[in-house]
């Protein structure tokens, strides 16, 4: 990752902070010459360039940004951004809201898809959690 530009720096920072450093490095890691430009751009631009921005904190672009990967049907990325919520401050309260937008605004099939995805992910952290305290 030598010689990235000042974005591009920036963008992996909130990104790691985000979704994880371990996500993170497995990211970089699958990463190929096919997808590296790919992986720059986002990284650049949605974590560099919007994500880094201040006029919104990372609970409120969680929260948008689950509404949007919901209602367009992104389900892998919602459960992506569901998971990283942890790391945001986004509450489960919180993204109940942004569903129930997205059931009003883009329909309740969209949001009744988003929501077995978003209970699956509770889940599953559940579970992660339960085991970490058995330990």
């Amino acid at each position: 990752m030598e010689g990235k530009s000042e974005k591009f720096e920036l963008g992996r920072k909130t990104r790691q902070s985000v979704l994880g450093s371990e996500h993170v490095a497995r990211a970089e890691a699958n990463q190929s010459e096919f997808d590296l430009p790919f992986q720059e751009l986002i990284t650049e631009g949605a974590w560099g360039s919007v994500w880094s921005r201040e006029n919104w904190s990372k609970r409120e672009r969680s929260m948008v940004t689950i509404a949007l990967l919901a209602a367009l049907g992104h389900l892998d990325e919602c459960a992506m951004h569901v998971r990283a919520a942890q790391n945001t401050g986004a509450t489960r309260d919180d993204i109940r809201e942004a569903v129930l937008h997205v059931a009003i605004y883009a329909g309740v099939p969209a949001a009744n898809s988003a929501i077995k995805v978003i209970k699956d992910v509770f889940q599953t952290i559940d579970a992660e959690s339960r085991n970490s305290n058995e330990k």
